[in-house]
């Protein structure tokens, strides 16, 4: 089992979260950024480090998960890539992406994306809080023992 992270705009949190199941479950995480990540010395825990510049570790990701594999990003484009290679997609937040609402979620970024380019104020995310950290833990802990039961 392997969990592919977006890491660049990943929040700390979240990365505990992902150590913690590396080092406790033994699952493989990747890390991939543009900038190095001090992450944990544990052989089931890696870092891609690609050139710098927009998506391209958005592109590595999409390049090599698979099938069964989890992708962690608050990146909808990215996760709609992931999902129709068959990959869970879970966000930073807890919610998880799959093929029956990847499609809207799309959507409304896209739409959101355009009232923003028309000059339009449509706020930002709100701030990460605790329950959201909760959810993820939560979700990714129920991921991780399905595919385990799986394999």
């Amino acid at each position: 089992m392997k969990i592919w992270v977006d890491g660049d705009a990943c929040p700390k949190p979240i990365k505990e979260i992902l150590f913690r199941a590396a080092e406790k479950r033994g699952v493989n995480v990747v890390f991939v950024a543009n900038q190095w990540l001090h992450l944990p010395n544990l052989p089931n825990i890696q870092m891609i480090q690609v050139a710098d510049g927009p998506d391209i570790a958005d592109d590595k990701i999409a390049e090599e998960c698979a099938q069964g594999e989890i992708v962690v990003t608050a990146d909808i484009p990215l996760a709609a890539r992931c999902v129709k290679k068959s990959a869970t997609v879970l966000d930073p937040r807890g919610k998880l992406y799959d093929a029956s609402n990847i499609g809207q979620a799309l959507n409304m970024r896209d739409f959101m994306d355009g009232l923003r380019g028309s000059g339009v104020e449509t706020g930002g995310p709100k701030s990460f809080a605790q329950k959201d950290q909760l959810a993820f833990a939560n979700i990714l802990d129920r991921m991780i023992t399905k595919q385990q039961r799986k394999g």
